[in-house]
């Protein structure tokens, strides 16, 4: 690097004197301008001073130039353009008032700095011109010695679309070649993107795929909703060729996509909904900083709590969970991922009000999210008793140490099925939400619940038993024909406790506006599908019975509650 940086600083000297120079043969219609030069010595070490330290300024030296883009071309364009002001200043405010400088053409610093810019820059951006060609011919051998590349049709000609078929383009050895966009948008038709043109609307899907004999479709969509990526799934089977997507913009927290996130598509896709804005901001400086104690840390909800709440860099990390395997798992996955943070794991069960207040008070956390629960319905209608134990005695513990040692936001995970409760596991949580508004009503404190619906691949959730169901080849068990939930991805759950956390002024019930419930036995045919069979012909679907606590359906508010 060092090396490649002084060949970068040799040559700039060399190429702004060139310039310079040029600007005054250009400027002047001759190579003889020696005289000139005379006149204008000043012009030379001026500008080679001026612009190697501003180059230095703007880090154009510290750059990988082999992998150059928009923003070094920015870098590079304002570092000149603000070589060219500081030039003109001295020597038309500095030089002329003080009699240096006379009788000196304007239109030489003009012609210098877009020579500059030209001849600087090319030199930078050649180094990526050259590495694409090599990895192009790379990229052919490999091919050659490979398998001939896979026709694709992309999805959505958008960002996430671009940025797929760059990759796809810079990197031929991947084996994709892109022949074409669909996208909806009429405005697009014909326009080339990096090369690739949109050829059609989702209505040209088949007839497309005919033409240029695509054997995959990949959707490109981080951003569209579940009932989108159905209608273009549906699509493709009609077409007969296979079909990819992307994650939703939940997953894919940065918006960055490539082809590495490119996956089949899966049941959370098909129940995705259109983003919601999450001020990442707000969300970053309310965590930034704080000691964030996690209860049910090794669960699928309070892991991936974990995650979401390291990427913020918090002073402390605590990890708490009663299972000792779940809690050694996610402490050693976020000791590799997040080298640098302070992050403890605990062994505890809340209900042990004894050691909860030790705990407390040795780690003195700000920021408690309390997803340790007892969540199985119908299991907690064989045991209510641990049902009140753990879901209203452990979360009553944990509110009288956040009140002795000061925690300041408090966010309980609680359940759409603590509205208007018929089982244990409900009321237990409704009783949990009472206690924790009343905490609040007493502190002022920042003391919030969320309520979740059924979370799509939580541990104990019927998407997982539904896939063990179609691996041992059926039949897929639901328990009526009408029964209904309200769905929410992991992902998309976790970010909204947080921007709850956030938001929270202390008492509310926070609920995720989750559209319309789905019936069970539709999410059911939908995995059949996905799994490439048929429900009823290869799989089939068994009716069981609802089991003790269970509802036909959900609901989202209790009557008298104020929206």
């Amino acid at each position: 690097m060092i090396v490649r940086n002084r060949i970068f600083l040799f040559t700039d000297i060399f190429l702004i004197a060139a310039a310079a120079v040029s600007a005054f043969v250009i400027r002047f219609d001759t190579f003889l301008v020696w005289p000139y030069l005379v006149q204008g010595w000043f012009l030379i070490p001026l500008t080679i001073t001026t612009r190697l330290a501003l180059f230095y300024l703007f880090g154009l030296y510290r750059r990988m130039w082999c992998y150059a883009s928009v923003n070094e071309l920015l870098s590079t364009a304002l570092a000149v353009l603000a070589g060219s002001a500081i030039v003109t200043i001295l020597i038309f405010g500095v030089g002329f008032p003080l009699g240096i400088v006379e009788d000196f053409p304007r239109s030489v610093l003009a012609i210098e700095g877009m020579l500059s810019f030209l001849f600087t820059g090319g030199t930078r951006f050649s180094l990526r011109i050259l590495r694409r060609a090599g990895s192009s011919e790379k990229g052919t051998a490999l091919q050659r010695r490979s398998e001939i590349p896979k026709r694709v049709l992309i999805v959505g000609a958008g960002d996430a679309g671009a940025m797929i078929v760059r990759e796809m383009r810079a990197n031929p050895g991947l084996g994709l070649l892109p022949m074409g966009f669909v996208d909806d948008d009429v405005a697009k038709l014909g326009m080339r993107i990096h090369g690739v043109p949109v050829l059609g609307t989702r209505s040209d899907i088949s007839d497309l795929a005919i033409r240029y004999g695509i054997e995959e479709v990949i959707i490109a969509m981080p951003t569209a909703p579940g009932k989108v990526i159905r209608e273009f799934s549906a699509l493709c089977e009609k077409a007969g060729v296979r079909y990819k997507t992307i994650p939703g913009i939940y997953e894919l927290l940065d918006g960055s996509v490539s082809v590495s996130h490119i996956r089949d598509v899966q049941l959370e896709d098909l129940l995705r909904r259109e983003p919601i804005a999450i001020d990442l901001e707000e969300v970053g400086r309310f965590l930034a900083d704080a000691r964030v104690l996690v209860t049910g840390a090794g669960g699928s909800i309070g892991s991936e709590l974990c995650r979401q709440t390291a990427r913020y860099n918090p002073e402390r990390l605590i990890l708490l969970d009663h299972g000792e395997n779940s809690i050694f798992h996610i402490h050693r996955e976020l000791a590799a991922l997040f080298p640098n943070l302070d992050i403890v794991p605990l062994i505890c069960d809340i209900r042990d009000k004894d050691k909860i207040q030790q705990i407390m008070g040795r780690y003195t956390p700000t920021v408690i999210f309390h997803s340790a629960a007892h969540k199985h319905v119908p299991l907690m209608e064989l045991h209510a008793d641990e049902a009140v134990t753990n879901n209203i005695i452990g979360t009553q513990n944990l509110i009288e140490a956040s009140e002795r040692y000061g925690v300041k936001r408090f966010v309980l995970i609680s359940t759409d099925k603590a509205v208007n409760p018929k089982s244990m596991m409900g009321a237990s949580k409704r009783v949990a939400e009472m206690l924790i508004q009343g905490m609040a009503k007493r502190n002022g404190r920042a003391f919030v619940a969320v309520r979740f619906g059924n979370v799509l691949g939580s541990s104990g959730s019927v998407i997982p038993l539904f896939k063990d169901q179609i691996a041992a080849g059926g039949p897929v068990t639901v328990t009526h024909p009408e029964v209904k939930r309200y769905f929410m991805t992991i992902p998309e759950a976790v970010q909204l406790v947080i921007q709850a956390a956030a938001m929270g002024k202390g008492g509310e019930i926070f609920v995720l506006d989750m559209g319309e419930p789905l019936k069970i036995v539709d999410l059911a045919k939908d995995l059949i599908k996905l799994s490439g069979l048929e429900p009823g012909r290869d799989i089939d679907i068994v009716y069981t019975g609802l089991r003790p606590g269970e509802k036909l359906s959900e609901e989202l508010f209790r009557e008298g509650e104020h929206i």
